[in-house]
């Protein structure tokens, strides 16, 4: 079972796994319009444009959308 709070993670983390910062997804995000966007939609951006891990991209988006409030 995946721990509910797995969007939590740090900036090393996301570095070591993507090799950019939780800065540049944020802004990555927000250039697609990803909170006015499907979660899905958003994931498979950073997947398929990206080249982000499925696992990664959709802790992400689901933590930039949690930031966003949407």
């Amino acid at each position: 079972m995946v721990k509910a709070d797995y969007w939590e993670v740090e900036d090393g983390q996301v570095v070591e796994k993507t090799g950019k910062s939780l800065a540049h997804w944020d802004g990555v995000l927000d250039a697609f319009g990803a909170a006015g966007k499907k979660s899905n939609d958003s994931v498979a951006h950073l997947q398929r444009d990206h080249g982000v891990p499925r696992y990664w991209a959709r802790t992400l988006t689901t933590r930039y959308l949690k930031a966003k409030g949407a």
